[in-house]
């Protein structure tokens, strides 16, 4: 018997720490769990605590997502800006531009959308992920 009063050709499994398997998560999930994190009020480490992920981990995600490496269009920055007719720089040069309030004017290399009005979210996203490959 040892000090502890254990026999001695009693032994115990040490499994070391960090050796379970990692989960794999699909892209969908991946992005999935980033929309999450993109929803008013949300913690990203809240939503990763809830997933089994990483924070550190969900923000590199979400560093793809904006980049539209997840499975979507990329995320661009947007400026809005007056629209009175001295501020307005015409979007080709040989075109007029008209703008009325409301109205969305986007333009792409091989495509140009124009969104009037009150436009659905869900459409809209479509659209551009279309667009953008």
């Amino acid at each position: 018997m040892d000090g502890a009063g254990r026999s001695s050709s009693t032994k115990s499994a040490v499994v070391p720490a960090g050796t379970e398997k990692r989960r794999r998560r699909s892209v969908a999930e991946r992005r999935q769990i980033v929309e999450e994190t993109l929803l008013p009020g949300a913690s990203v480490a809240r939503v990763a605590r809830a997933h089994g992920v990483n924070a550190n981990q969900v923000f590199y995600w979400r560093a793809l997502y904006r980049r539209g490496r997840l499975g979507g269009a990329a995320l661009v920055a947007v400026t809005l800006a007056d629209t009175t007719a001295e501020t307005m720089a015409p979007a080709l040069p040989a075109e007029p531009v008209s703008v009325e309030p409301g109205t969305i004017h986007i333009q792409f290399r091989t495509a140009r959308v124009r969104i009037e009005g009150r436009a659905d979210p869900a459409v809209l996203r479509a659209v551009l992920e279309a667009l953008g490959g």
